[in-house]
């Protein structure tokens, strides 16, 4: 007997991309690892919005994995996140075409420094102020990135 499901066109390439980075974003820094506030709900409504969520910041890759297993010890970040795609780079900037079977229109890079932000792929930035002393519990800058990336690819979605 016929499934009468849809077959599923949407390949890799096309599927929504979010690439975030960590320290001065997500944490404060990889050293004192302060959660920024509201991060378990921005990261769960990202995992929701988006097809990837993937982790792209100049931490090792080994250092990310302890921070993020920390922060869902700790119930400040969903159990998923410390499985998050890690992406390799070296170089002065986060090439986003870096990000395997990623296409560079369906990608999204929150960081909070411009800095990092490759040329050519500045409509692909979601900037964001950076988290930094004296960490304020007032900050709302993930509910404003929220804001912007629901903007930017049509709506919210769940």
């Amino acid at each position: 007997m016929k499934s009468l499901e849809p077959q599923q066109t949407t390949t890799l390439s096309s599927q929504l991309v979010l690439a975030l980075d960590l320290e001065g974003t997500l944490i404060s820094t990889a050293v004192s690892q302060f959660p920024r506030p509201g991060l378990f709900e921005f990261l769960e409504r990202c995992h929701e919005m988006f097809s990837r969520v993937v982790v792209f910041t100049a931490v090792n890759e080994p250092t990310f994995r302890k921070i993020a297993q920390r922060l869902a010890t700790e119930g400040t970040v969903p159990s998923w996140f410390p499985e998050l795609s890690y992406v390799r780079w070296n170089g002065d900037t986060k090439d986003l075409t870096l990000i395997p079977g990623a296409h560079i229109d369906n990608v999204f890079l929150v960081d909070d420094l411009s800095a990092y932000v490759h040329p050519g792929q500045q409509a692909n930035w979601i900037e964001i102020a950076p988290f930094v002393p004296p960490y304020d519990d007032s900050d709302v800058e993930l509910a404003k990135v929220l804001a912007e990336l629901e903007k930017r690819i049509g709506g919210p979605r769940s």
